[in-house]
């Protein structure tokens, strides 16, 4: 395999790989060598000539000169000896190797082409036949796999840093879900570290998640004593939140799963839609979904099977005809997805072209066959590209139609238009960077208040940073990047927000009580008898509240103040208190009326009366000012 293999793989977002292999293979005959035995003088200069050149077609020239210089610092990190095999039996043991490390993969669609290429690979070596397409196409598929889990290992980070975050808020529910969240966490965490996905796992989390946040945030409208609920409009809508952005996930899950489905039944696209307005409209339930999924399982089931019946009309014609090397590859990728359990539309389309064109040629099956699967290739890298495949399709279906009836033609015009595509892509993605760069930046300016809109900004911006190192993106990828941009722009703003009003606390109550906001528990604590509404809850029977209280408090110390006019007219008088109370004040001025605060003495929280008043409490964790403080702080009854 020559040296080009880098630049293909790095520039193949804004060239496609097939000019660029062209550009070199010509820049190699116009220098007297051949591709594979460029050296990396010459390779560099290629890049710095023929194929700049060629990038300046589609991007701007500084966009252009940017990436090349990008491809020529990773080439200088390279040796050829470590990196590159020769196109002989050792670049074969090299892709056999390399398709190791995606064992665990098996039904991705590019390990299943792979293993059909290895399949037909060293039995076309022994008949003495050409192996380079072969395994050429083979590396080209390791470098779209590598891509491929590059991207998940990046969203499955930032699914483990969510979760990571969820599992510190529901940690005080101590029950059997939390127990078993904790040991996905530690999975997928350790698999992170090895480099491997676990989407199994990850799905499970999310759900447990959803599970014990909707059971702490419904915990709060719970009756105490036996006393009628006070359904609170804002607890309600916190659960309905969580339950929209549950079923938004799972939604955006069964699309992915189902695409290739939903791409072949225009009757499910049509649901897919419907269900789609209901979720903007934050209708869509959960019992929906199970169902559609069911669904949509038994219709793929069905699909699949009338797919497999016609796989094996197709097989039996093509063995007849005696496609080569290239049709036993097709053949067994696709046998391989069926066994699988996946759709093979694709491979359809394309078995039943080359059907067609066998029968229609006249001594030209090879050229012509060669032609099909150019277009074919076309197809399928245009879905990739924003705006391609909506240019490409009519013109996709007249090229498809003339060469299936044995006709030649020129399919240069077609990938130009694919690259003109490509190149506002890159330029699309450039632009998506300096915003990401941006929010990066702005971050670190805001990173040192204390509240959960900076830990949440902290985290989208770990992403970023990732995903920004990514290379060529998929789609797929492509749309998570974007999403995490816009996420993390709207948090940026309110994080700015309240660094500005905690500037304006500075200005208006003195340096003393901005320190006081941020670190107040740092400055000492009561004296841990408790007090107030719910009473102490330590080790001492006498101070444990009775009734029906004393089960739900009895992992943790609660206690209560009511603050009026800025004084404690109910709790105890403890130093940390007071100060907190003293905090209320600023908040009060900027309107504010609920505040939470955490640190290493307590977590507490405090809701205005609206009348002047505050109710305060305080606890060692989270969860029993959520589970049993908060209908009493924000209705002032228990």
């Amino acid at each position: 395999m020559s040296l080009t293999r880098l630049p293909v793989k790095m520039l193949g977002d804004m060239v496609s790989p097939r000019a660029l292999e062209r550009i070199f293979q010509d820049a190699a005959i116009a220098r007297g060598t051949t591709v594979e035995a460029l050296d990396v003088p010459t390779l560099e200069d290629i890049l710095k000539k023929e194929v700049f050149k060629r990038l300046q077609l589609s991007v701007p020239a500084p966009l252009a000169k940017k990436r090349v210089s990008e491809v020529l610092a990773e080439l200088m990190k390279s040796t050829q000896e470590r990196m590159f095999a020769g196109p002989d039996a050792a670049s074969i043991a090299t892709l056999e190797e390399s398709a190791r490390r995606f064992a665990l993969y098996f039904d991705w669609p590019e390990a299943q082409r792979l293993r059909g290429i290895l399949g037909v690979v060293r039995d076309e070596e022994k008949a003495g036949r050409d192996v380079r397409p072969l395994t050429q196409e083979g590396f080209s598929l390791i470098g779209l796999m590598e891509r491929r889990l590059e991207e998940g290992l990046v969203a499955q980070a930032q699914d483990l840093a969510e979760l990571r975050a969820t599992f510190t808020r529901v940690e005080g529910l101590g029950n059997r879900d939390v127990r078993r969240l904790e040991t996905l966490i530690t999975q997928i965490d350790e698999a992170q570290g090895q480099g491997t996905l676990l989407p199994a796992e990850v799905e499970r989390a999310r759900d447990l998640t959803f599970k014990l946040r909707k059971l702490l945030e419904s915990s709060v409208v719970q009756p105490l004593g036996g006393l009628s609920p006070d359904l609170d409009p804002e607890v309600q809508a916190r659960v309905q939140a969580l339950e929209q952005e549950h079923t938004g996930k799972v939604f955006s899950g069964l699309e992915r799963e189902f695409a290739p489905l939903l791409r072949a039944r225009e009757d499910l696209e049509a649901q897919r839609q419907a269900f789609a307005r209901q979720q903007q409209a934050g209708k869509l339930s959960s019992e929906a979904l199970d169902a559609w999924r069911a669904d949509l399982t038994a219709r793929r089931a069905e699909v699949v099977e009338g797919q497999r019946q016609e796989y094996l009309r197709l097989e039996e014609q093509l063995n007849a005809l005696q496609g080569g090397a290239d049709v036993r590859v097709l053949l067994d990728s696709a046998r391989m997805a069926l066994d699988s359990g996946a759709m093979i539309s694709d491979e359809l389309d394309e078995l039943r072209r080359t059907v067609g064109v066998l029968q229609a040629a006249q001594g030209a099956a090879g050229e012509l066959l060669s032609l099909n699967r150019d277009l074919m290739a076309l197809e399928r890298d245009a879905r990739g590209v924003p705006g391609a495949s909506e240019e490409l399709a009519p013109l996709l279906a007249d090229a498809l139609a003339a060469v299936g009836r044995g006709e030649r033609i020129d399919p240069a015009p077609l990938w130009e238009i694919l690259e003109r595509h490509m190149g506002a892509a890159a330029q699309q993605r450039e632009n998506f960077d300096v915003r990401a760069e941006h929010v990066i930046r702005e971050y670190d300016a805001v990173r040192g208040l204390a509240g959960e809109t900076t830990q949440r900004l902290g985290r989208l911006a770990d992403t970023l940073r990732a995903q920004r190192r990514l290379g060529a993106m998929s789609a797929e990828a492509r749309e998570r990047y974007v999403q995490t941009i816009v996420d993390a722009e709207a948090l940026l703003a309110e994080a700015q927000a309240e660094h500005r009003a905690a500037q304006e606390v500075t200005s208006t109550f003195g340096q003393d009580a901005l320190s006081g906001l941020l670190d107040v528990f740092d400055l000492g604590g009561g004296d841990g008898s408790g007090g107030g509404l719910f009473g102490a809850l330590d080790d001492a029977p006498a101070a444990a509240p009775a009734g029906p209280q004393a089960d739900a408090l009895a992992d943790d110390s609660l206690e209560s103040w009511v603050v009026e006019g800025g004084q404690v007219v109910d709790g105890s008088d403890d130093p940390t208190a007071r100060r907190v109370v003293d905090l209320l004040g600023a908040a009060q001025a900027l309107g504010l009326t609920r505040v939470d605060l955490g640190g290493p003495q307590g977590e507490w929280a405090a809701h205005s009366d609206g009348q002047g008043g505050w109710r305060v409490a305080r606890a060692a964790t989270r969860g029993p000012l959520d589970r049993v403080a908060r209908p009493w702080l924000e209705t002032g009854e228990v």
